[in-house]
């Protein structure tokens, strides 16, 4: 899959629906920035701290890891790594 302009290095799709071991880390990643457990999996927690963060950078709330949510998690990020 071709990657969409902007998106982080490890997101390469339009919305995480964790299937593949890609989809595993990608979601690892978002929970690492997040600051959840690390298990790759899109879990109820998970899924309540996207939702947190997508309100806290207004964004659309889902609680779906897509392409905004994951530029902004990068933007994190890249300010705090």
């Amino acid at each position: 899959m071709r990657k969409r302009e902007g998106s982080p290095d490890w997101f390469d799709r339009d919305i995480i629906f964790p299937a593949s071991e890609f989809d595993h880390a990608a979601v690892m990643q978002a929970q690492r920035v997040m600051r959840c457990e690390e298990t790759g999996l899109m879990d109820h927690m998970t899924r309540a701290h996207i939702q947190g963060f997508q309100g806290l950078f207004n964004l659309r709330v889902t609680g779906i890891l897509d392409l905004p949510t994951a530029i902004q998690i990068e933007k994190v990020r890249q300010v705090y790594a």
